[in-house]
């Protein structure tokens, strides 16, 4: 078991996490930073720069809202005393330059053409309002035709499905969604899914307006084979593509002009160590539609183009849009750069998953080529989980009962023609872990979710016992010991 954190000795937590003391500056997704560090982070300055994260908490969820070091957060905080220190002079003098500073880092990072390619904004979800209000215009205005279809992934994000719902179906559009397997053997299984699911919503010789495509869906998580589904939409006639990558970069490599989408959007907050909340958005510069995208929000520089657009709408704070270059200055200290750090992150993931799978007699839920720094690991059948409430009321018990963060999926997806996955007592598995792992985790970590799971098991816990009205007598209590 991994000492303390805070006590660790700096040898061995950096070896855990592939550091040394060796100089190495890879760039990996990242520009050269403005200023070199002397030499590569060591195991006690990881710590010191995570030290404000709750000691008390084992927190394998990164996916759900990132991290951001104390350096990062140093300079956001010296962002945010410029302005109120003199907000004129901060608004008519620092913040253009530095948002065309953070936009000019991220265009570097993503393999953008240049920087007029690359819009801040909050964050994906807002990315997506903005391509989705434009296509609900293009219905409004009878550039689409009523009843022409908008493609999506089953498993898009919530926010975005709703978005889809909000923006294109009410417009009118035909909404057809790809039923992706889960869990998922192999990229050839989605390929194929999404195959099929095309030529649905082609049928009659309807027009395939827009396809909204996932670089790596959050929940469940898997990898998708972005390139290839990108190429097939051009093959098939697909009007354009929008590519929802929100967790994407600092997760798997990230060159926009080699996935070939029209539009793509990716958090910069979640696996780029940026604090909350930013995002970029990416079109092509040779593309018309570009000049016809608007932030909903609309402000004093409505008309000038998305990226002056979105580098203003209004009074608000600004500072996180405007330390990308710090945040890719802390990755550039790590062995590698960002990947170094998504390629250990990868291995160990994989590492802690099968941990989990082994001690609870279950499998993982996607092959470690569809895996980033995230992985779907089975919980043990027994413990019951027969909904999403009974998932979010058992990732709540965890939370207060054993100080572990981690989301629970529940999968309620039976794939055609297969018998639903069970685990090694003949349990059906309907219930799976996402577990993260970002440069501050260490194996203590995931061995407390592990030791948390197997109590409620040997115990005889069922999902039922937390439902509000219903009477759960003993009997139900059929969870084998492991």
């Amino acid at each position: 078991m991994d000492s303390d954190p805070a006590t660790a000795p700096d040898d061995a937590a950096a070896a855990e996490n592939g550091h040394d003391n060796d100089n190495g500056h890879g760039n990996g997704n990242g520009p050269s930073p403005s200023k070199r560090p002397r030499a590569v982070i060591t195991a006690a300055e990881i710590r010191a720069e995570f030290a404000h994260h709750d000691a008390a908490v084992a927190r394998v969820n990164n996916g759900s809202f990132g991290c951001c070091p104390a350096s990062v957060l140093a300079a956001q905080a010296h962002w945010q005393r410029l302005f109120l220190a003199q907000p004129d002079a901060f608004y008519f003098h620092s913040l253009q330059q530095g948002l065309i500073r953070s936009r000019a880092a991220v265009a570097e990072a993503v393999g953008a053409g240049d920087v007029s390619e690359v819009s801040l904004v909050d964050n994906a979800t807002t990315a997506a309002a903005i391509v989705l209000q434009h296509a609900a215009w293009s219905f409004a205005e009878g550039h689409f035709a009523r009843g022409d279809a908008v493609l999506m992934l089953h498993y898009a994000y919530g926010a975005v499905k709703k978005s889809i719902h909000a923006y294109v179906a009410r417009a009118g559009a035909t909404v057809v969604e790809v039923p992706l397997p889960f869990p998922v053997a192999s990229a050839d299984a989605i390929i194929a899914e999404f195959r099929a699911a095309l030529a649905v919503a082609k049928e009659g010789g309807r027009r395939v307006r827009l396809a909204v495509i996932d670089h790596i869906t959050s929940m469940p998580s898997v990898v998708i084979p972005v390139k290839d589904l990108v190429t097939m939409c051009r093959e098939e006639g697909v009007d354009k593509v929008f590519v929802d990558a929100a967790h994407s970069i600092g997760q798997v490599p990230v060159d926009v002009h080699d996935v070939g989408a029209d539009f793509y959007t990716s958090n910069l907050h979640k696996w780029f160590f940026c604090p909350p909340a930013v995002a970029f958005l990416h079109t092509r510069k040779d593309d018309p539609i570009a000049s016809q995208l608007h932030h909903p929000v609309v402000s004093h520089e409505y008309g000038n183009g998305l990226p002056m657009e979105s580098g203003w709408i209004g009074t608000r704070d600004y500072s996180a849009q405007l330390v990308v270059s710090e945040a890719i200055d802390f990755v550039n200290r790590f062995e590698g750069g960002i990947e170094g750090i998504r390629s250990r992150n990868h291995k160990k993931v994989i590492e802690m998953g099968r941990m989990l799978a082994e001690a609870w007699g279950t499998f993982l839920g996607s092959p470690p080529e569809l895996c980033g720094s995230m992985v779907m690991v089975r919980m043990p059948g027994c413990l019951g989980v027969e909904s999403d409430d009974d998932a979010m009321r058992v990732r709540t018990m965890l939370r207060k009962d054993f100080q572990v963060e981690v989301p629970i999926y529940y999968n309620s997806r039976r794939v055609e023609g297969q018998e639903m996955a069970k685990d090694k007592n003949g349990d059906p598995v309907t219930g799976y872990v996402r577990i993260s792992h970002q440069v501050y985790n260490i194996s203590e970590d995931y061995e407390r979710l592990r030791d948390a799971v197997n109590k409620l098991v040997f115990e005889g816990f069922t999902s039922s016992k937390l439902r509000p009205s219903e009477k759960v007598h003993s009997a139900e209590n059929d969870c084998l010991h492991i």
